[in-house]
């Protein structure tokens, strides 16, 4: 069997269920978007890889050959299974999740400096994380990265009445970065609630710590002669009594891609009828434009060694890759598709292994997916003004906005307590046999399902043994955006190609996503094969805090 064949079967049911025409909306602007990123800006090797991963997101089900057919995804099958509650499983199922996530709050805040055709970004993201069995997460990250970025516009008789241009640009960028993950569990009364409700606290507390010791650390910077000591003292009175064990509990580092674009139409003003230049055209004051649709690939590796806690010990590779658009000039639509896998080692035995060149045994491995997709009031604008007698323009956006959001996670977490499975899996992670992990990768639903006949041996592990989860979230983003540009373009007919001397963009992000629904999970294979979906009790004894 084909790899064409395999994918055709691995997402037949990749189509049903939530996401549908606004997704498929939403993911026409990225595959639109990307196309032209990707003849504008990324090296050729890299332009197959990341054109053939977009098409296995965004056309899952139509045969594989997504970029061929033209139609886009919708998502997996989104419900719990059927009508009414979902039913109870056995006591005491070894298939239950330990936890699930509650909810989380999310910061992120993102500087792009443009030079040229040279792009440098740096960003912080914070992550602040329930967890159904009391305990909480704090996660910091900083990245930096840098590219290039390329644009282009032409005229569009069609829009006569808006100057007549459309624009696309594009942009191709590498990034890495590090940060550090906390974990706040000191708090055991024995209530999982009272301990969130504890442990919660405590984690707000130490984040008003780091905030404060990040403005030590600047004041410092800024001016040496200040009293770096009493600052820091007066930052430590800020920790909780029940801080963490160790300061991060688990070391992050980072590695990404990405490629993203935009499309924009704009209006140009003249100088009145009789306004001319001394070659006889109009003479242009400035323009006004709106965005149409903007589109991100993005594929990160993320390495996490956790010092202390549950998993001391442990390193856990996190392989995400995920596809987002964002469109509309005032009511605003967001769509967004995610994979992730990650595999964890023990971090000694790993380490030696790479010393000694050997094959690495992984002892787990998580594969995520998720869906979300979302509208809401905003805006995203520009203007600006042509220095007169010279092509060099000068540009200001910005915009703003609230949306609302509906996310649908899978999960399949595979312990590998044995030599067989995890040879299996690093098989599979290393592309090694007829059923790679470049080819479709299974989801946690097909992987309830009754295996057919055809299934690969990495699906039949995660039907036998994978516990299978599945969690709907509400969201609410808030986001607001800022930017400045000194152009520079050369015109030849209808076509005009430009690019920024310099400029600089800032976005700032606020994402709170709450659990909703009702969690299940899929419990023992029964007569036929297939696993049914019950109630997930260990999501479900907590309610989060807002």
């Amino acid at each position: 069997m084909n790899g064409n064949d395999h994918r055709r079967r691995a997402y037949a049911h990749a189509e049903t269920g939530q996401g549908g025409v606004e997704y498929v909306a939403m993911i026409g602007v990225v595959a639109a978007v990307v196309a032209g990123i990707v003849a504008l800006t990324v090296p050729t090797d890299t332009a197959v890889a990341l054109e053939d991963a977009v098409c296995r997101i965004v056309n899952a089900g139509d045969g594989g050959d997504g970029c061929d057919s033209g139609e886009g995804g919708g998502g997996d099958d989104g419900g719990g299974g059927g009508e009414g509650d979902p039913p109870e499983g056995p006591p005491g199922d070894p298939f239950q999740p330990a936890k699930c996530l509650l909810s989380q709050d999310q910061t992120k805040e993102t500087v792009v400096v443009q030079i040229l055709f040279i792009k440098i970004s740096s960003s912080e993201q914070i992550k602040l994380q329930q967890w159904s069995d009391g305990t909480v997460t704090l996660e910091r990250i900083t990245e930096s990265g840098g590219g290039v970025t390329a644009s282009i516009s032409a005229g569009i008789p069609g829009l006569k009445d808006w100057g007549g241009s459309a624009s696309l640009s594009g942009s191709y960028m590498k990034g890495s970065g590090s940060g550090g993950q906390w974990l706040f569990n000191g708090n055991k009364t024995g209530d999982p609630q009272k301990d969130l409700e504890l442990n919660l606290e405590d984690a707000k507390q130490f984040t008003e710590y780091l905030k404060q010791n990040d403005g030590c650390r600047y004041q410092s910077g800024y001016n040496p002669g200040a009293a770096m000591g009493a600052c820091q003292q007066d930052a430590a009175s800020k920790k909780p009594d029940l801080e963490p064990e160790k300061a991060p509990d688990v070391d992050i580092t980072k590695t990404s891609t990405e490629a993203a674009g935009s499309v924009s139409f704009g209006k140009s003003f003249t100088k009145g009828k009789g306004g001319k230049d001394k070659d006889g055209k109009p003479t242009e004051l400035g323009n006004i434009s709106g965005e149409f649709g903007t589109g991100t690939m993005t594929e990160d590796v993320v390495v996490m060694r956790a010092n202390t806690g549950p998993d001391a010990g442990k390193i856990t590779f996190i392989y995400t890759f995920s596809v987002d658009a964002k469109g509309g000039e005032l009511a605003q639509g967001k769509a967004t598709r995610m994979q992730q896998v990650a595999v964890t080692y023990d971090a000694a035995t790993y380490d030696q292994e790479e010393k000694d060149g050997k094959e690495h045994r992984p002892e787990k491995l998580v594969i995520t997916t998720s869906q979300e997709n979302g509208a809401g009031a905003g805006v995203q604008a520009g203007a600006g003004a042509n220095i007169p007698g010279t092509p060099v323009t000068i540009d200001v956006g910005g915009g703003g906005g609230t949306i609302e959001s509906k996310i649908h996670t899978e999960s399949a977490e595979l312990v590998l307590d044995n030599d067989g499975d995890s040879e299996l899996v690093e098989d599979w992670l290393r592309d090694r046999g007829d059923f790679p992990a470049s080819d479709a990768l299974p989801t946690p639903s097909e992987a309830a399902e009754a295996p057919g006949s055809d299934a690969g041996p990495l699906e039949r592990l995660l039907h036998d043994k994978a516990k299978l989860s599945r969690l709907d979230y509400n969201a609410n983003t808030d986001w607001w955006n800022a930017s400045l540009g000194i152009g520079f373009g050369i015109s030849a007919g209808q076509v005009t190609l430009g690019f920024k001397l310099f400029g600089i963009d800032i976005t700032h992000e606020e994402k709170n996503q709450t659990i909703t629904g009702d969690p299940t999970y899929a419990t023992g294979p029964k007569n036929g094969g297939a696993r049914p979906w019950v109630e997930w009790k260990n999501c479900t004894q907590t309610t989060p805090i807002a």
